[in-house]
């Protein structure tokens, strides 16, 4: 009788597991599907932002083909810029992307700004290349704004907001600037940050004295990446043309996101793309990197590493998924970035992959 007991459980244990095993596997995920590949009939717009940094970490193990170069207080070699013109070019990206600081709170990181990008315009006497600007707003430069202390409560520190952007007007207007929409983009760094109790208001204002200044922007804000749409909207809403996330393939800390970086990333970007059409009146930009490693600035890190092992073929990849959900208006696409050594995101050629990502970039995104 124990017998007949102990094979009655048994059969009953191997049916339960075997139902068991008819349930959800990870081919019945949402992730698990193939991104078909998208032709180029039609050129997209390519931006690369371009970082600036004064000495060079000694923990950077790449070499770039042009040699290690800095740019103290903005002043860069101008053979250095006209090889990353000429590279760029060969690349296929548009225009570089320039950092500006304010100048009224932050005078001299303005200026060693300033510098860079008149290097810039120096070394691109022939008009080989457009350039932007992005407005590099930073919170503890005005007072430590927060929603509690909103930036207009200040109206001293309100106007001097409104300076900063009149400062650059000269680039603005500038021949060789990048336009969108026959508009000049201007970007606006951490624009989540930007504390008002009425954005609306303090973009209607900013387009208003812009328009005086004899400039119509094409305005892009950026926020936090992997952020869901809807948790900026005070910030966002009818506010900007466009809005931009930082890069979700650099500073990626979770390997659940690692191990299908394109499908994760498509996914968050087809929902964020509609949700930010629909509800402000905003186009999207795609935002992607080469590459990237934590070991640069922390060694001893165990987060995954979007490494150059694959000879770009992730990169290949999230080419791919930043056309899939380009605007169909702009077609606009940002890399980032053209030369951020201190993280390894870097477009520009090295000594060990020569011009891999150029290549890539070239043949992702031109006909």
């Amino acid at each position: 009788m124990k017998y007949i007991h102990f094979v009655l459980i048994v059969a009953l244990m191997a049916g339960a597991c075997k139902k068991e095993l008819t349930g959800p596997g990870p081919e019945d995920s949402i992730l698990n599907y193939e991104i078909p590949e998208v032709p180029v009939t039609q050129d997209y717009t390519v931006g690369a932002f371009y970082t600036s940094f004064g000495g060079w970490n000694a923990n950077i193990k790449e070499v770039p083909v042009v040699g290690r170069y800095a740019m103290p207080a903005g002043v860069i070699p101008p053979e250095v810029m006209a090889k990353h013109i000429d590279y760029g070019v060969k690349s296929g990206v548009d225009y570089f992307v320039f950092s500006f600081r304010s100048a009224t709170r932050d005078a001299n990181n303005y200026r060693s700004d300033s510098t860079l990008v008149r290097g810039f315009l120096n070394a691109n006497g022939e008009a080989k290349m457009k350039f932007a600007v992005a407005y590099n707003f930073n919170t503890g430069t005005y007072g430590g704004i927060s929603a509690g202390n909103p930036i207009e409560k200040d109206k001293a520190r309100l106007a001097q907001f409104f300076e900063d952007f009149r400062r650059v007007v000269p680039f603005l207007t500038h021949a060789a600037y990048q336009q969108v929409d026959s508009k000049p983009v201007l970007y606006i760094l951490n624009a989540q940050t930007l504390f008002s109790d009425n954005n609306k208001a303090i973009y209607d204002t900013l387009r208003s004295k812009l328009k005086e200044w004899g400039v119509t922007p094409y305005l892009v804000g950026m926020q936090d990446r992997w952020t869901p749409p809807a948790r900026y909207q005070i910030r966002f809403d009818h506010c900007v043309d466009a809005i931009i996330h930082q890069s979700f393939s650099s500073q990626n800390n979770n390997w659940d996101r690692f191990y299908l970086l394109p499908q994760v990333m498509d996914q968050n970007w087809q929902y964020s793309k509609k949700y930010f059409a629909d509800n402000y009146a905003a186009d999207y930009i795609p935002n992607i990197s080469p590459a990237h490693t934590w070991l640069i600035g922390t060694p001893t890190s165990t987060n995954p590493e979007y490494s150059r092992k694959d000879s770009g073929a992730l990169f290949s990849k999230l080419c791919n998924v930043a056309k899939l959900n380009a605007s169909e208006k702009t077609r606009l696409i940002m890399i980032d970035g053209w030369n951020n050594w201190n993280e390894d995101t870097q477009l520009e050629p090295a000594a060990s992959y020569g011009e891999l990502y150029l290549n890539i970039v070239k043949k992702q995104f031109k006909k």
